[in-house]
């Protein structure tokens, strides 16, 4: 059994709670590969909140930072806008994932799964 220390818990369980919170208000719009994309983003900023929930302050930076763009939305001109994209949120889960050096959270389409290898050299681990 893990014991977490006291200081880490709460940040670790209000983002966790803000990524299911968003992922079953979503459920009820999104259906088929949408959705199944919104569930494996879910998954693994879960295992990155909880991976990091001891890390430095900048990783921990970066995965909250990946959590907020997952569950926030945009406002323009007084309007609330549709929750922003599935994919670019996959895109910044990935940036922040690889940037940690967990390549086994990378979160694909289902189309992208059999050409995971290519899409991202070992030896490519910082993105600009």
């Amino acid at each position: 059994m893990t014991v977490e220390e006291p200081g880490f818990a709460p940040a670790t369980d209000v983002l966790i709670r803000k990524v299911d919170s968003h992922l079953a208000a979503v459920r009820g719009s999104l259906r088929g590969p949408e959705l199944e994309l919104a569930e494996r983003l879910a998954r693994s900023l879960r295992e990155l909140v909880v991976s990091t929930a001891q890390a430095s302050a900048a990783d921990r930076g970066q995965v909250r930072a990946a959590v907020h763009y997952f569950v926030l939305r945009r406002e323009s001109r007084g309007n609330l806008l549709s929750v922003r994209s599935l994919a670019a949120a996959q895109r910044v889960v990935n940036k922040v994932v690889v940037q940690l050096g967990r390549p086994d959270l990378l979160v694909e389409t289902r189309r992208d799964r059999p050409s995971r290898e290519a899409a991202v050299p070992a030896g490519d681990v910082a993105l600009r």
